[in-house]
């Protein structure tokens, strides 16, 4: 068991209430470049399509961050990436052979902590599987392309920083994201705004929703939990416990992150965030994300 795991599971509040927060693309502007700099030049890289690098690129993009899938974890969202090519009209006119990924398809279905530290230990035992150890060298290289490139400084989003000093005299408060903890832990200490939050889950830890399930199960009214995100899988996580939920708009996140300091916080505080207040929001959230890619429109 992680020390993150741990921390969450032995959490006895001392405030009624608890948010959840998404990192990348909701708190931190690091959607963008984590995706267009080091995730695709290496999807296309280490899976060989730079025959058909532009379609790779532009189903990655459409995946990772215009779609239903924007925040999924970096795995299915990979294998989602390669059906979209797969039942691109364009790109079968190349007659290139795209990844057949089995292994890598059925360990996606069947386990929960996606993440690199399962996954080494899944090819220790597997060594004949040729794509999961080819999706482990990827991983591992996306992980080394972030560090290289995505380096200190980047700063959270405009009033992101207030919501976190106003929320804090009311709530408890947990980082929630499938990053890998060590980027996590990085970025929030290096802006300072680590000390705000009880704890910081990564992927390694499992899925959005078992982390916030560790922080509150039977300690908390479902109406006193909030999952701050940026993304549907973000919105799910919350529904699976019975939370509720505010959206970061993708590319109006400065604009979303003032309405939830202006006016956000304190109707979950005092009870009137759920119903149409929440309905409209959600709304809103769901026609920034389709699921119909550009190109078959």
């Amino acid at each position: 068991m992680s020390d993150v795991v741990h921390a969450l599971k032995n959490h006895q509040p001392y405030h009624e209430f608890l948010i959840a927060i998404d990192s990348d693309g909701c708190a931190f502007d690091t959607m963008e470049v984590k995706h267009k700099e080091c995730f695709i030049p290496n999807i296309i890289k280490f899976w060989d399509l730079q025959p058909i690098s532009k379609f790779a690129r532009d189903a990655a993009e459409f995946v990772n961050l215009y779609s239903k899938w924007r925040g999924i974890n970096r795995f299915p969202a990979l294998t989602q990436t390669f059906d979209l090519l797969a039942a691109w009209e364009a790109v079968q006119k190349r007659g290139v052979k795209l990844p057949e990924v089995p292994n890598l398809r059925r360990w996606i279905e069947h386990e929960t902590k996606l993440g690199n530290p399962v996954l080494q230990k899944y090819c220790d035992e597997h060594p004949n599987e040729a794509d999961m150890h080819l999706a482990l060298a990827w991983s591992k290289a996306v992980n080394v392309t972030v560090s290289d490139i995505v380096k200190g400084g980047l700063p959270p989003f405009p009033f992101v920083r207030e919501c976190l000093e106003k929320a804090s005299s009311n709530a408890h408060m947990l980082v929630c994201s499938q990053t890998p903890t060590e980027a996590l832990v990085r970025e929030w200490e290096e802006q300072g705004i680590d000390h705000f939050v009880i704890g910081i889950a990564g992927q390694e830890c499992g899925t959005k929703a078992e982390h916030i399930a560790l922080a509150t199960e039977g300690r908390y009214d479902k109406q006193n939990i909030l999952m701050i995100g940026d993304a549907p899988g973000d919105m799910k996580a919350a529904r699976a416990n019975g939370a509720l939920f505010f959206p970061v708009n993708p590319g109006e996140e400065d604009a979303s992150w003032q309405r939830l300091l202006d006016e956000g916080l304190e109707r979950f505080f005092t009870h009137n965030y759920a119903g149409r207040y929440e309905e409209a929001l959600v709304a809103e959230f769901v026609k920034h994300l389709p699921e119909i890619p550009p190109w078959k429109q």
